[in-house]
């Protein structure tokens, strides 16, 4: 997957499909993250239930492949955690259902988890139309850039310092994407709120974002917002950190760290390239202070 080599990613994933032991399907004694549920089944012209046992990034990365697949199936369900619900409403005519871990929907026709449609419908991810979400974006200044320093606690490694973004929020009007207070000098300095819907709204104002790998990044980038990723050196194999380009998100630009921990060369790059898309827009706000916007405009 990371050498965009999909075809051959795929004929994998059948074998692996072939070789499980079906008892060992949708596991209740696993984490909702570990399991399989596609076992190589038809989805045409049958009910299918899409449950979204990963996290939230995730869940918006594969959304994409929502509208292909209801396009085969007789129809879809998608189970998946309700914060999310706002930005899949129209993403394809398929029915939501909130996800309850002690209360899940029975099996239909064909059950699948949302990251397994790309493998089963063999669609590379460049084939789909962008962008695939849409908000509408809050009332927020012209030229803001969205800063995203926090990773989830599963993995720390992709989160940095937030001082490190102080650059950038010196040289550009900014606000903070992240759900607690800042220390930066940003237009939102409580956070933002810790909502989907309000969270996609400021994204789809912002002129430009810069985040470090989390869902804020899928978010972006099916929302098609120019967005600057900061990767830690050896990301997950959906970045490959020796490109600048991503498949997943063609307005997506790349940054890797050099080495395991050392952020500073990547942020300094993600802060040249920044001064330089704004140069070319003619709209560089060099040192201009931000005055504090209320959290309920920011909503």
């Amino acid at each position: 997957m990371r050498a965009r080599d999909y075809a051959a990613a795929w004929a994998l994933e059948r074998q692996v499909i072939a070789g499980r032991d079906p008892s060992t399907r949708d596991d209740p004694r696993l984490p909702y993250h570990q399991r399989w549920l596609w076992d190589g089944r038809a989805f045409d012209g049958v009910d299918v239930l899409v449950r979204c046992y990963h996290g939230l990034g995730d869940t918006l990365q594969f959304a994409r492949y929502l509208p292909a697949l209801a396009r085969r199936a007789a129809c879809v369900t998608v189970e998946a955690p309700a914060r999310v619900h706002p930005l899949l409403a129209d993403v394809a005519d398929v029915t939501l259902h909130a996800f309850d871990p002690a209360h899940p929907l029975e099996p239909r026709d064909c059950d699948i988890e949302i990251t397994e449609l790309a493998g089963a419908l063999a669609l590379r991810p460049d084939h789909i139309p962008f962008p695939y979400l849409h908000a509408s974006a809050a009332p927020i200044p012209a030229g803001t850039v969205g800063l995203c320093h926090q990773a989830g606690e599963w993995d720390r490694d992709r989160s940095l310092p937030e001082a490190l973004l102080a650059p950038i929020a010196a040289r550009h009007r900014c606000l903070s994407l992240v759900a607690a207070p800042s220390t930066l000098p940003v237009l939102n300095p409580r956070g933002c709120p810790f909502d989907m819907a309000a969270t996609a709204a400021l994204v789809a104002g912002c002129a430009a974002v810069v985040t470090v790998d989390t869902m804020v990044a899928h978010l972006a980038g099916a929302l098609g917002r120019p967005t600057w990723l900061l990767l830690k050196h050896d990301p997950d194999w959906r970045w490959d950190p020796r490109r600048h380009d991503s498949d997943w998100y063609p307005t997506l630009r790349l940054h890797a760290q050099p080495r395991g921990g050392d952020w500073a060369p990547a942020v300094a790059a993600v802060a040249r390239e920044l001064d330089a898309f704004f140069d070319d827009q003619g709209e560089t706000i060099h040192g201009q202070p931000a005055e504090p916007v209320g959290a309920r405009l920011l909503g």
